[in-house]
C-alpha cells in the first residue's frame, strides 16, 4: 500500500507540473533571462501591416497584407518559417490577432478595404494552417457608432477574475472617414467577445479624441493596461508621446487616462504617430511589459523596445532593435511549456530587405546593454 501511495503521489506531481507548464499561460521569470540573443530576419516581401502571435502549441503565426490578407507559421521557434497561407483574398490586414486560450482557435479580423469598410471574421481551428469565415455579429459602441479594426495590436484572452476567458482587442472609430478634418472625432476603444468570437460588445470610448491605433495588456491582477496613438490633441497637449488608461470592469469603460512622457508615438517631428507593439511577458505574479515603437527625432527607423516591471507606470530601460526601416509594428510574448518559452517576437514594417521583418530576443538582452531612460529603475528581482 505504501508503494503504490508513493507512485500514485509520484504521477500526481509529476501531472500538475506538467499541467502547469503546458497549459502555455503563464509560467516562470528564468526562461527569459537565458543567454542574451538577438536574431533578425524577413519574413514578407512587398505591402505593409504585420501582427503576431504565439498560438497554444507555440508555433509563432505572423499575419500580413493589404492586397489579400496572409499568414506565415514557424514551428521551432521563430527560426524558420513555412510557406504563405493565405486568410482572405482579397482582403485588408487589420491586426488585432487574437488567441483564444480556452480552446486553442485563433480569430483573424479582415476588411474590405482600408476603413471605414465591412468587416468579416476568419478562424483557425488548426493551429493557423487552415482558415474559414464564419458568421459574427459586432455591437455599436455606447454612443451607437460600429467599431473599425485597423491597424490596431493583438489581441489576448483574459486570464484573471470575473472575465476570465473573454477575448478583447483594441479597435478605432474613423468618424466617417479616415481625414484631416475630422481627426478631433476619431477615437480608440476596444471589442469584446464572452462566446468564443461569435459574438461582439464594443466599449465606452477611450476619454481622448484623435486616438487611434490602440494596444492592450491584461496584468496580474484583472487590470487592462490600455495604450494609444494619438495624432491630434487638444491645444497645449502632445500627441507626439503615447497615452494610457486602465479597465477594471474587462474592457467595457476606461479610466485614469495619462499622458506617458517616456514613450514616443512614433518620429518627434509630426504628430502623425505610429502604430505600437505591446507585450506582456508570460510570467505569473510579474507585470512586465514590453512597448515597441521607432526611437527618432524624424523618420520611421531606429526600431527600439522598453521595458516596464510595474504594469507601465515607469519604463526604465529601452534597447535598439534595428536601427534601419522600422515602421508599424507587432510584439508577442513566448509560451511557457513550449519552443518559444522565454522569448519574445517582434514583427515590424522593415528589416535588412524591407517588407517585414520578424526579430526575436529575450528580456536578457534587453537588460545587457539596455539604455536607461531615467523613469524608475530595474528592479533587484529581475537583475
Amino acid at each position: 500500500m505504501k508503494i503504490k501511495h508513493v507512485v500514485t503521489v509520484f504521477f500526481l506531481s509529476v501531472f500538475l507540473v506538467t499541467n502547469s507548464r503546458a497549459d502555455g499561460v503563464e509560467g516562470e521569470l528564468k526562461p527569459f533571462l537565458g543567454k542574451p540573443f538577438l536574431d533578425v530576419q524577413q519574413v514578407f516581401k512587398g505591402e505593409r501591416f504585420g501582427n503576431v502571435v504565439v498560438t497554444m502549441k507555440g508555433t509563432v503565426l505572423a499575419t500580413w497584407g493589404t492586397s489579400h490578407v496572409r499568414a506565415k507559421r514557424s514551428v521551432d521557434g521563430g527560426k524558420t518559417w513555412g510557406e504563405e497561407i493565405v486568410i482572405a483574398r482579397p482582403g485588408f490586414q487589420t491586426g488585432g490577432l487574437t488567441v483564444n486560450e480556452v480552446n486553442g482557435d485563433i480569430i483573424a479580423f479582415v476588411e474590405e478595404r482600408h476603413p471605414p469598410a465591412p468587416i468579416s471574421i476568419y478562424r483557425s481551428s488548426d493551429d493557423g494552417r487552415s482558415w474559414q469565415k464564419i458568421e459574427t455579429n459586432i455591437e455599436p459602441d455606447p454612443d451607437g457608432n460600429a467599431p473599425s479594426m485597423h491597424m490596431n495590436e493583438h489581441g489576448i484572452t483574459l486570464r484573471h477574475g470575473k472575465h476570465k476567458g473573454r477575448l478583447i482587442r483594441p479597435a478605432r472609430f474613423y468618424a466617417g472617414r479616415n481625414h484631416r478634418s475630422v481627426w478631433d472625432q476619431h477615437y480608440t476603444n476596444a471589442i469584446f467577445s464572452d462566446d468564443g468570437g461569435k459574438t461582439w460588445k464594443t466599449s465606452h470610448p477611450f476619454p481622448a479624441k484623435g486616438t487611434g491605433e490602440a494596444t492592450l495588456a491584461e496584468l496580474s491582477d484583472g487590470t487592462i493596461y490600455y495604450n494609444t496613438r494619438r495624432h491630434w490633441a487638444e491645444e497645449g497637449a502632445n500627441p507626439r508621446r503615447r497615452w494610457t488608461a486602465t479597465s477594471i470592469d474587462g474592457g467595457m469603460t476606461w479610466k485614469d487616462m495619462k499622458f506617458c512622457e517616456v514613450l514616443p508615438d512614433g518620429p518627434q517631428n509630426t504628430n502623425y504617430g505610429c502604430m505600437a507593439g505591446l507585450t506582456r511577458l508570460a510570467v505569473k505574479g510579474r507585470d512586465i511589459l514590453l512597448y515597441s515603437n521607432c526611437d527618432s527625432p524624424g523618420g520611421r527607423h531606429h526600431g527600439t523596445v522598453w521595458a516596464s516591471f510595474d504594469g507601465g507606470k515607469t519604463w526604465p530601460v529601452k534597447r535598439l532593435v534595428f536601427e534601419g526601416a522600422h515602421a508599424y509594428s507587432s510584439m508577442t510574448s513566448g509560451r511557457p511549456g513550449t519552443v518559444t518559452e522565454g522569448m519574445v517576437f517582434h514583427h515590424f514594417e522593415g528589416g535588412p530587405r524591407g517588407g517585414s521583418a520578424v526579430a526575436r530576443f529575450n528580456l536578457a538582452w534587453i537588460l545587457e546593454k539596455g539604455e536607461s531612460t531615467g523613469d524608475g529603475e530595474v528592479p533587484d528581482w529581475v537583475k
